[in-house]
């Protein structure tokens, strides 16, 4: 059964039963991998996957029931189901919908026709003979996958909200692996987009040279000193810290910024933005798990805390209006708070004045350890990093086994320059983190 044939038996089913505050939700993705390893074809899947959830409100309690079957017997039995675990719940919970007749904005992106099956594994084996041809130094072990995905998102209530919008993604992941005969390195790059016009042999090099790169390194000595991140690895610094914007992390004393709004909580050159529908965002959405239009945001600017990251309920408890960003991980999931693709906003300099500013450094170029090395609460990280040593203010030998440590709330102060260039290294999905290169003034390096 198509889900609109669905909604409408649910919708009659609620109103029948007397129900007065209600909302449907369903999302349906359909997927295709192709992975190469070696010279062949190694792994294939393909999956449907979805269903609705139903929640509805009876004598101030939220009954929820979910279902993947789209079948009238069905459409019955979810609305009962829902009502049933509202009476059997013993406390009252404040509940919130979206009513109807709001404005949203457009899709920047229109969805795009995927691959074929067949198109997708030419394109991977293509792409991992490239791999193997790209220089003498590669060896067994590289790898190359194909991605493609097509998602469907739709909200009714009973407050009149109806919405719904179709995404598709496609993606290359490439994983190069090099040897110079005493040591092997590795890299791996994702590239999002539409394969049949990517410049799949740009991808290629740039795994493999960075795979060479790291061919070498030496341990640098401890130090506290200047240090560049590299769009990469600042935005996987971010990614690990972003929770701390969230207001419901905030109000269960999750995040140091709990009562900072209207605060400077970083250097006058950061500004931190949340955007659903920035030009390289993978899945532009133009309203939020909730039904709410969703919109651009500065959460930093300028240095100074604009806002958290609210979704209905968490809104509501702070006296605020919600700045859209409630998400779930599945049609059944749980609401919370996330952002969508958040970014530390482009500076002035090139990546290369950004090195002569350092002057002598560290330039990190990757991050490990992200989770046993950080705790979001306090801000804390020790981190094991690969790099290069800055001179002088260029770049100069390979650099690995060291950590970086800090507290990422001083980072946030201490940030100096910023590049003109932001990168959204492994945007993949609904949420995405971008970073252009970024200069902090000292930082601890524990090598040799």
């Amino acid at each position: 059964m198509e889900f609109q044939e669905f909604k409408n038996l649910v919708t009659r089913k609620a109103e029948a039963m007397g129900l007065t505050h209600y909302e449907l939700y369903y999302q349906a993705e359909a997927s295709t991998s192709v992975s190469a390893f070696q010279h062949e074809i190694n792994e294939f899947s393909s999956s449907l996957e979805g269903g609705v959830c139903f929640r509805c409100i009876v004598n101030g309690k939220m009954g929820y029931a979910s279902t993947q079957a789209l079948t009238e017997a069905e459409a019955s039995a979810l609305v009962e189901r829902a009502m049933d675990n509202a009476a059997a719940l013993e406390a009252e919970e404040q509940v919130f919908l979206v009513e109807g007749g709001k404005t949203y904005a457009p899709l920047n992106r229109e969805p795009y026709a995927l691959p074929e099956t067949q198109a997708l594994i030419d394109t991977v084996l293509s792409t991992q003979e490239k791999l193997y041809a790209a220089d003498p130094m590669v060896v067994d072990g590289c790898a190359t996958q194909g991605i493609s995905l097509s998602m469907k998102t739709a909200i009714c209530n009973s407050l009149g909200l109806d919405v719904s919008y179709e995404n598709t993604l496609s993606a290359l992941v490439v994983n190069a692996v090099v040897s110079d005969g005493e040591q092997m390195e590795d890299d791996y790059q994702i590239k999002v987009g539409k394969l049949d016009t990517m410049d799949t042999q740009a991808v290629v090099s740039k795994s493999v040279n960075i795979a060479k790169e790291k061919l070498g390194g030496q341990v640098p000595d401890t130090a506290v000193c200047p240090v560049v991140f590299t769009g990469e690895a600042m935005s996987d610094l971010l990614a690990t810290f972003s929770g701390v914007f969230s207001s419901e992390a905030a109000q269960k004393g999750l995040s140091r910024l709990a009562g900072q709004e209207g605060s400077v909580i970083a250097a006058p050159v950061v500004t931190l933005v949340d955007d659903p529908f920035y030009k390289d965002s993978p899945m532009p959405m133009p309203f939020d798990a909730e039904g709410y239009p969703t919109s651009r945001k500065n959460v930093i600017a300028g240095g100074k805390l604009e806002t958290l990251l609210y979704n209905l309920k968490t809104a509501a408890v702070a006296g605020k209006t919600t700045t859209g960003n409630a998400s779930k991980a599945g049609y059944d999931g749980t609401v919370v708070v996330s952002p969508f693709t958040m970014y530390l906003e482009a500076g002035e300099y090139s990546q290369e004045d950004l090195l002569k500013k350092a002057g002598n450094g560290v330039c990190i170029t990757s991050l490990g350890g992200l989770h046993a090395g950080a705790n979001p609460i306090t801000g804390d990280f020790s981190l094991q990093s690969q790099g290069y040593l800055i001179e002088n203010g260029e770049k100069t030998v390979h650099v690995k086994s060291f950590t970086v440590a800090g507290n990422f709330y001083d980072l946030l102060k201490n940030i100096t320059a910023l590049s003109s260039t932001v990168e959204l290294p492994r945007a993949f999905g609904k949420t995405a983190f971008g970073s252009p290169w970024v200069l902090v003034e000292n930082l601890s390096i524990a090598g040799k």
